[in-house]
Formats: C-alpha cells, sequence, structure tokens
C-alpha cells in the first residue's frame, strides 16, 4: 500500500500532501481553499485580480472554513501589476504559504523574509529550482506542459521532474495532468514530495465556477484542449471555444479599454475580462483555462468526496 508521507512548508506541516492550484480569474476562492485545507491539504486562494481588501477578507474567510485544518495560502502571477502589493497582503495576514508563478520574483523572498512566510515559487526546470533554493524557497512547484492555464515549458511534467528532485533538498510539488489517485501515486514514485491539482478541484461543487462552466467541463472531448498565445507573453492552455478559436485565427475583438493589470501586456486581448466572463458563464466570448487531463473528469464532485477517491485510488495502490 502507497502511504502518502506529511508534506512540510518551511515550518507548516499538511497532513495530506496534495495542493489545489491556485485557479484565476475567481475559480480559487475561499470557499475551495477552506474546504481543500479542512481535508488536510493546502488550499490555495487565487490572489490575481483581487483588490487588496478582498484577498484580506477570502484569506479570513478559508481560514475559518478550514476549521484548523491543513494549510491556506495565495497563488499569485508575477506578470500581475500588483505583484507585491498582493504578496504584502497576504503576509500582513499571515497566510501559510505564497506561491508564484508567471514569471520569476526575487521581491517575493524579501517579503517572505520580513514577515515570515514560507515562499513556494513555480518553476518549470531544474536551474530555476536551484536560484530558488538559493534565495530562500521554503519548496518549489514544478509545472510540465500538462498544467492548465500558463505555461512555462512544453515538457512533460514526468520529464521535468526527476531532474528537479535531484537538484533540490526542499519539497518538490509536482503539477500537471493529476486527475487521479493513480495520476498522484505515479508522481510520487518519481520523487515528488506533494502533487498539485487544478483542473479536478475546478471541477468542483465548492469551486467557483459558473454551473454552466462545471457542465462545460463535463462535455469536454479530448481534442478540445488547446494552446493559446496569453497577452502576458506566455503560451497558456485552454478549452477550444468560439473565443479560443478566434484567438487562434487572430480575429478576437482587441480591448478598447485597459484596467493596466499586467506588468507587460501584447494587448492581443483583455485576459482578465476574457477568463472571468468564463468564470461567470459566459463560454461563447469567455476564455475557459484547463489542464491537459480535464476530459477525463466526468463529474462535479464536492472536495471531501475528491479527497475520499483519492485516498481510496491511493491505497488500492
Amino acid at each position: 500500500m502507497l502511504n502518502l508521507p506529511v508534506l512540510k512548508i518551511g515550518n507548516k506541516t499538511a497532513e495530506i500532501p496534495i495542493q489545489q492550484g491556485g485557479m484565476a480569474i475567481r475559480l480559487s476562492t475561499a470557499r475551495l481553499a477552506g474546504a481543500v485545507a479542512r481535508e488536510g491539504g493546502v488550499g490555495l486562494v487565487a490572489a490575481s485580480g483581487l483588490p487588496f481588501e478582498q484577498l484580506r477578507h477570502e484569506i479570513r474567510l478559508a481560514r475559518q472554513l478550514s476549521e484548523g485544518h491543513g494549510l491556506i495560502g495565495i497563488n499569485v502571477m508575477f506578470a500581475a501589476r500588483e505583484f507585491k502589493g498582493i504578496i504584502t497582503t497576504a503576509a500582513e495576514e499571515k497566510v501559510d504559504l505564497i506561491v508564484a508563478g508567471a514569471g520569476f520574483s526575487r521581491d517575493i523572498f524579501v517579503i517572505g523574509r520580513e514577515y515570515g512566510v514560507p515562499v513556494v515559487p513555480i518553476v518549470s526546470s531544474a536551474k530555476l529550482a536551484k536560484i530558488s533554493e538559493k534565495l530562500g524557497a521554503a519548496a518549489v512547484v514544478v509545472e510540465g506542459t500538462e498544467a492548465g492555464g500558463h505555461l512555462g515549458t512544453q515538457l512533460s511534467i514526468k520529464e521535468i521532474l526527476p531532474d528537479v528532485v535531484k537538484a533540490v533538498k526542499i519539497p518538490v510539488i509536482a503539477a500537471g495532468g493529476a486527475v487521479t489517485g493513480s495520476d498522484v501515486a505515479e508522481l510520487y514514485k518519481l520523487g515528488a514530495s506533494g502533487v498539485q491539482m487544478g483542473s479536478r478541484f475546478a471541477a468542483s461543487v465548492e469551486s467557483n465556477g459558473a454551473p454552466a462552466l462545471k457542465n462545460f467541463y463535463l462535455k469536454m472531448k479530448k481534442e478540445d484542449v488547446v494552446q493559446i498565445d496569453s497577452p502576458v507573453g506566455l503560451k497558456g492552455r485552454a478549452v477550444l471555444n468560439p473565443f479560443a478559436k478566434k484567438i487562434l485565427e487572430g480575429t478576437q475583438p482587441r480591448p478598447t479599454t485597459c484596467d493596466a493589470c499586467l506588468k507587460h501586456c501584447s494587448r492581443s486581448f483583455c485576459i482578465i475580462r476574457a477568463l472571468t466572463r468564463a468564470q461567470q458563464g459566459d463560454l461563447e466570448t469567455g476564455l475557459v483555462f484547463t489542464g491537459a487531463n480535464m476530459w477525463k473528469i466526468t463529474e462535479i464532485l464536492p472536495v471531501k468526496e475528491i479527497f475520499r477517491r483519492l485516498k481510496e485510488e491511493i491505497a488500492q495502490i
């Protein structure tokens, strides 16, 4: 029987080494993060695009909903213009960890040290994992190309993970493509200390997506998974819907107003608005980010049931 070890991040411990992906815009809010932590895992509030006061509210609510179990952190894009303000706000709220991706920041380590908050960068190579460790990272999330949303690599998590595990002494959380207990077990065998799952929790009862979005996930087929060019400057993994089709053809409407939410933006389309439209159930003009294996998910389940099934599947291996 494969027993999952606890996941240690800095001086914090999650009894179940499963971390929920921080899915923006507004998919991973307090309700989801709190439910994941309550089961003993790591719940992340997606902080990109949230005003500071709302972020404080979400962190406090997530902590309340966790009932003192698991860990509560945030996930934020380095590409966000308010990046420094977001991580400072979260640090002031004494979150258990700060996860940051879509670019690499040295600022984050300074704030982590100042407030005593563990910092967990998202990396896609052994080289960046080593740099992170040297700068003081408590752990790293290693994302392969199977991950949803913004991608830092076209290599599979199964290719990258063993090299990263060899390169660093800090815990390595594997991300990309895991939707079942056997997926989790496979990443453990490759040396992961924890596994981050996005798609499986996006398709949960507690996820903050509109019912129409969740039904859309269940109708997806494998061939609907595409990569688009994000205005952030990275590839993004999305579902082929009318809006993604327009992006691929280059016929999407250009923004007429700009909230300057990103440090650098190609302005090919407004990503914050496109993701928000999808989260609210507009599947015609919204952008639906997805992991490579979302199409394997056939039902929307409560977080408690997701954990029960994962543990049962892992115990059988």
